[in-house]
Parts: structure tokens; sequence; C-alpha cells
């Protein structure tokens, strides 16, 4: 379980600092530079928030069946 959450901190910290520097080497305005961290900003966190979700109901239904199996 340790290893799966360094995995996933990991894969996390590794796609934020690849897209910052995909951002900051890209050719464009400040303005449209601006709009295109908040998109992605926008889409990590509603990728992190479905992950932690779908993370809380597959740790809900273990202790559920841990529960059973007392």
């Amino acid at each position: 379980m340790h290893k799966f959450f360094a995995f996933l901190a990991g894969l996390m910290s590794g796609a934020v600092v690849g897209g910052a520097v995909a951002l900051l080497m890209a050719p464009m305005s400040g303005e449209a530079l601006k709009e295109e961290i908040a998109t992605r900003i926008d889409q990590l966190k509603s990728e992190m928030e479905a992950a932690a979700d779908q993370q809380e109901q597959r740790l809900r239904a273990e202790f559920e069946r841990m529960k059973q199996a007392r």
C-alpha cells in the first residue's frame, strides 16, 4: 500500500513538473499562458479528485470486507 502511494505521489509530481516546464517553454502571450495554466490546473484538480474518490471507495469496500470477516 505504501508503494502505491509513493508511486501515485511521484506520478502526480512528475505530471505537475512536466506540465509546468511545457507551459514555460511554449511560445504564448502572457494572457494565453495564464488561461492555459488555469485550464490545466482545473483539469489536474479534477483528475486528482477522481483518483481520491476512487481510492476512498476502494478503501471503504476493503474496510467493509474486513469488518464482515471478523
